[in-house]
């Protein structure tokens, strides 16, 4: 009898945050669609707004910063109920996070994280990004061994907080193994076609690809595309070049189960569940969530079922 009259309870206490959430209007400026996760994360940020009805005013930057700046400015104009942020790069965002702190509208950051102060935004939802690094570095150490391993990096856009603690993660790991050194390193800026052109200079400069032991990138879209580049220098990316990186994309599994790519520590596009939450909790009686809401960072490698999880996740929007 208890049971049932809590769970009536608790049945109309979320009924009543949904009706009271229900009409909201949420302004998101995403970062563009530079990658298939970025893709995916947008499919999954719209779905979710239109489960839990709300308006989603949807901004895609391109890749500028002024862009999404321009689209918050929009936003607080509009008098939306709460903003959700994918910051291009990591600094030059107070100005503009003090005018809807100002106009009191809640900011919650997604999957990156911002050079302001803290009170600025309302929370952050997030991968541990230096943990991704960690883990992939982890990865290589473990699966080299005492060889001597001469790697090349594909960081992400420059100044974005992945590119800056995907790196320091992955350095963390491999210190101290004085086996494994970064010998070339150098952006291709999140996207497919940029990393399989950094890549192919990678190449040009280690004797073809003959003195690259693993590539170390940091997004899989920038590793599809240095897959590419691999196979048309003539070598079997995943064997003659070990290739590891972040994310979990349908096409790394792709490739990965075709023994191209041998691993990926997975970063879930899905942000705005938990970011949705926080912002419901403080609509109804302003509970502040933590400052950092993490997500979990799992590795797949090839004995991980590879063609199973590109089934289950290519309808994703990737």
């Amino acid at each position: 009898m208890t049971k049932t009259l809590m769970s009536t309870v608790a049945a109309l206490a979320i009924s009543a945050t949904a009706a009271m959430a229900e009409g909201e209007t949420v302004g998101f400026a995403q970062i563009g669609s530079e990658s298939g996760w970025r893709a995916a994360e947008t499919t999954l940020t719209k779905q979710q707004a239109e489960e839990r009805g709300y308006q989603l005013q949807f901004s895609d930057a391109q890749q500028k910063q002024e862009n999404q700046i321009a689209a918050i400015r929009s936003f607080v104009a509009q008098g939306v109920d709460a903003i959700l942020l994918a910051p291009v790069v990591a600094t030059g965002w107070d100005s503009v996070l003090e005018e809807a702190k100002e106009a009191e509208i809640p900011v919650v950051l997604l999957d990156r994280q911002v050079d302001s102060s803290e009170d600025l935004y309302l929370t952050a939802v997030g991968s541990n990004l230096v943990h991704e690094g960690e883990v992939a570095g982890q990865w290589l150490a473990e699966t080299v061994g005492d060889k001597e391993c001469r790697i090349v990096e594909l960081q992400g856009t420059t100044g974005s907080s992945p590119a800056i603690d995907r790196k320091t993660g992955f350095e963390n790991a491999i210190k101290g193994h004085d086996n494994l050194e970064i010998v070339r390193s150098q952006t291709g800026d999140f996207t497919r076609a940029q990393g399989k052109e950094v890549m192919e200079s990678f190449l040009q400069a280690e004797n073809g690809g003959k003195d690259i032991c693993a590539l170390y990138a940091h997004n899989d879209d920038m590793a599809v595309g240095a897959i590419q580049a691999i196979k048309e220098a003539g070598l079997k990316p995943g064997t003659d070049i070990l290739v590891v990186s972040i994310d979990a994309v349908p096409d790394l599994f792709q490739a990965m189960a075709a023994g191209e790519a041998n691993a990926t520590v997975e970063l879930t596009p899905n942000m705005a569940g938990p970011a949705f939450d926080a912002l419901e909790a403080y609509w109804k009686d302003g509970t502040m969530p933590e400052k950092f809401i993490q997500t979990e960072s799992k590795l797949y490698t090839q004995s991980d079922d590879p063609q199973g999880e590109y089934d289950r996740r290519k309808d994703l929007g990737y």
